[in-house]
């Protein structure tokens, strides 16, 4: 219990938000790194999963790279990328966290373009659409719920495992936690558990807000769709 009340001490200490190196920095980095490193998986996952679903192959390779890339460690990227070009620092921390960020990406892209209504496909196609027009103007469009769900995932997974960054020198709230460990037990506790909260409500709250924003984003009608859906697929879990 000490060491929660020395956590609770050392967030309500005014000096720890503010001071160079505090937590109003902290965050500033952890939130830039988080950033950069999703918006670089979207711009690898998306248009492969987008054209893989359009076209109607490459099921098995989406399912293959994304497990592949959950299999590969984090920590074992932000371990290996510094020693190559990249080097210690930001960028070889996006990467990793990016790699990190394109299975939930690729794999609800590919889902979301095919999951697209095949009348609504046959009618786009009749009406002469080309098949560049149909992704753009018919698929994408049915997708854009898939697209939210998969980006809300990959924002809450790369916002909860940037605390590793700390390690490669890479910044972020991670090193409260370092510095924490960096003191002994008994000094660096309280400190540890706060940096540990830090890290933790973050996540809850882009959790939060992006769970919102996938609702705005998805229509009335798919909204009841889905639910019908995940409940169903929740049954089959539990009769399993």
């Amino acid at each position: 219990m000490n060491h929660i009340r020395e956590a609770v001490v050392w967030l309500n200490d005014p000096l720890n938000w503010t001071n160079p190196g505090g937590i109003l920095d902290r965050l500033g980095e952890h939130l830039t790194i988080s950033a950069l490193a999703v918006l670089l998986g979207c711009l690898v996952a998306w248009p492969i999963g987008l054209w893989l679903g359009h076209s109607g192959r490459g099921g098995g390779a989406v399912l293959l790279v994304s497990n592949v890339t959950l299999a590969v460690p984090t920590l074992a990227l932000l371990t290996i990328l510094p020693l190559t070009f990249l080097g210690f620092g930001r960028p070889a921390v996006v990467v990793a966290l990016a790699v990190f960020a394109v299975p939930p990406l690729l794999a609800n892209a590919y889902t979301g373009v095919r999951q697209a209504d095949p009348e609504a496909r046959d009618a786009a196609r009749g009406m002469g659409l080309s098949g560049g027009q149909l992704l753009r103007r018919v698929e994408l469009p049915l997708a854009v719920p898939y697209l939210a769900a998969g980006f809300r995932t990959a924002a809450v997974q790369v916002v909860a495992t940037a605390a590793l960054a700390s390690f490669v020198n890479g910044g972020g709230l991670g090193q409260i936690i370092r510095a924490g460990f960096g003191l002994d037990i008994a000094a660096g506790g309280g400190q540890i558990i706060a940096g540990g909260v830090l890290v933790a409500g973050l996540a809850l709250l882009v959790e939060a807000v992006l769970a919102l924003v996938e609702r705005v984003v998805t229509p009335r009608p798919l909204r009841r769709v889905r639910r019908v859906a995940n409940w169903r697929a929740a049954d089959a879990t539990a009769g399993g």
